[in-house]
């Protein structure tokens, strides 16, 4: 199996429960992990037409985060949705999103949620 990650993907974006969240915005930071069903045939072709392509996986997550949702696992679930459908050869799918410097009332680096899906 191969797992492909990309992690610290930031984007600005209107995500939140509150009225002030979703017309200012601020920064999040999304990590995604797919696991390949079987080993892809990069492991030998070295051929990107055998591999999962990256660019097309951070469009997805960016296309996704554009689209503001109340909570970020309504995101999460999106994302997940969006790359089944792009690349139906996967397994398990892993999305964080994390919210940074969440208003919580106090210093806090980050929130985050974690969607992982077979």
């Amino acid at each position: 199996m191969v797992t492909i990650e990309l992690l610290d993907m930031r984007f600005y974006a209107h995500h939140g429960c509150f009225e002030e969240e979703r017309k200012i915005g601020t920064r999040f930071s999304v990590d995604v992990a797919i696991d390949l069903s079987e080993i892809c045939n990069a492991v030998t072709s070295d051929c990107l037409k055998d591999a999962l392509d990256y660019q097309v996986v951070y469009n997805v997550v960016a296309l996704e985060m554009k689209q503001a949702s109340h909570l970020l696992e309504h995101v999460a679930g999106r994302i997940v949705k969006a790359l089944k459908a792009n690349f139906p050869q996967t397994g398990r799918i892993k999305v964080s999103i994390s919210k940074i410097n969440p208003p919580l009332g106090g210093p806090t680096g980050t929130s985050r949620i974690v969607l992982t899906t077979e």
